[in-house]
Order: structure tokens, then C-alpha cells, then sequence
């Protein structure tokens, strides 16, 4: 089956080329279209959607209030495919036009799996959904460290770090190597500093994210933050 993408943006020409951008792969479907995150709400009701494409800054309700419903898959929508628990409905890819834009970081909180630029190339935008509709963030590793040392103030930094049932669950080895992914490393960046095999990093990585029951590397960054776990800055 195509992956089926909902274009979420309150300017018709922006939703228009990426429209014709996506219809020309044969493995993606634009299903679905809305002006603001209110409508877009309404239509994923009714409309089975795998990833959105949603703005953040739009009338009536923004990007980031409807990442949150979507991403806990709010009750009071019982519609929402996926609705019953967090994780269970579509992708959400943030578009932004500044790559350091607060209300990108805000949704990265509330859920979504990543963020691009309006001007992203049009083989970059693919590659992105892509991406998020196996399971994997669209932010390098590098731009999320930025961004959360960026916005560090929203974070509970200044309070002692908190043994959460999910962070209790993880092993020593686990616990390293998420704060090697909060300090921006990749894959193979983390096996050459813990003398692994990238495969077994992977199998640490995909262990991590079902241990916090989280959807990515992006979620398991900010919750390692904001369980003091990591500290803005504190990763060498």
C-alpha cells in the first residue's frame, strides 16, 4: 500500500506544490487536505492518514495543539485512527520556516517525529516521509541536540534527575547509550565509542525507544531531558 499523507498548511499555493511534488512517487498518496489544525482534526475522523504533514502556525487551532491530540490520540476524537493510546496514530512531520522555530521544538515535545523546512528539496521532503512512516526521526541527531540546548529553559534542568518507571527499566549499557544518542552521536558513531557493532548499537536503540515507550530517538532525547537524566550542555 502507498504511504497516505495529509497535507495540513493554511496557505493553499504551499499545500498545492507539495502536492505535486508527492503525487509524482508511486509509493505516496496525498488522501487528505486541511487549513488549520481544527480541520485537520475533523478530517482524520473519517480519513485513514499514515503521515502528516502539518504547519505550525496556522488560525482557530496551531500545529502544535493538534500534534498533541494526534500523538495521544485523544479520546474525545474517538474517530482518530489509532485513538486509545499514544503512539497508535499517524506520523507527524512539522514544517516550519526557521529550523530553530520554538513552536517546532514545542511539537517535538507534543509528539511529532521530526521537523523540515517550507524550502526542503523535493527528494528530501520524500525521503522524509519516508522515513517517518518506517519508524525513524527526521531530525539529524546533531539539530536536536541543538534544539533542546537552545530551549533548555523549558526544561525542568534545575530539579535532580527522577528514576521513572520507564528509565528504571533500562540497563546500565541501555542508560549509556541514550546519553550518547542525547549528546547527538549516530549509530556509528556510538559503536566506535563503546567498541560495538553498529548492529548491536541498533539493537540497543530499538530496545531504548520500547523500554520509554517512545516512538524515536527525537522522544527518547527530550525525555532524557526532561527527566534530568541529561542536562542542556552536559553531553561531551
Amino acid at each position: 500500500m502507498p504511504i497516505r499523507v495529509m497535507l495540513v498548511d493554511d496557505q493553499e499555493l504551499l499545500r498545492t506544490g507539495f502536492r505535486m511534488v508527492l503525487q509524482s512517487q508511486t509509493d505516496i498518496e496525498v488522501v487528505a487536505e486541511a487549513g488549520d489544525g481544527l480541520q485537520a482534526l475533523e478530517v482524520l475522523a473519517t480519513a485513514e492518514v499514515d503521515v502528516v504533514l502539518m504547519d505550525v502556525r496556522m488560525p482557530r487551532m496551531d500545529g502544535v495543539e493538534a500534534t498533541r491530540r494526534i500523538c495521544a490520540a485523544d479520546p474525545a476524537l474517538p474517530g482518530l485512527p489509532g485513538a486509545g493510546g499514544p503512539g497508535a496514530g499517524p506520523h507527524v512531520l512539522i514544517l516550519t520556516t526557521f529550523d530553530l522555530d520554538e513552536y517546532a521544538f514545542t511539537a517535538l515535545k507534543a509528539g511529532a517525529s521530526g521537523f523540515l523546512l517550507k524550502d526542503v528539496p523535493p527528494a528530501e521532503l520524500v525521503a522524509a516521509i519516508r522515513a517517518v512512516h518506517s519508524g525513524e526521526a527526521v531530525v539529524a541527531p546533531t539539530t536536536t541536540r541543538r534544539m533542546i540546548d537552545r530551549f533548555a529553559t523549558i526544561l525542568p534542568s534545575s530539579q535532580p534527575p527522577m528514576d521513572t518507571p520507564e528509565l528504571a527499566r533500562l540497563t546500565d549499557r541501555e542508560r549509556e547509550v541514550l546519553l550518547l544518542i542525547a549528546g547527538g552521536l549516530s549509530n556509528g558513531e556510538i559503536a566506535g565509542r563503546l567498541s560495538l557493532s553498529e548492529a548491536t548499537v541498533k539493537t540497543h536503540v530499538g530496545r531504548i525507544l520500547t523500554k520509554l515507550e517512545v516512538r524515536d530517538r527525537v522522544q527518547a532525547v527530550v525525555l532524557a531531558y526532561e527527566t534530568g537524566l541529561v542536562r542542556a550542555g552536559g553531553v561531551p
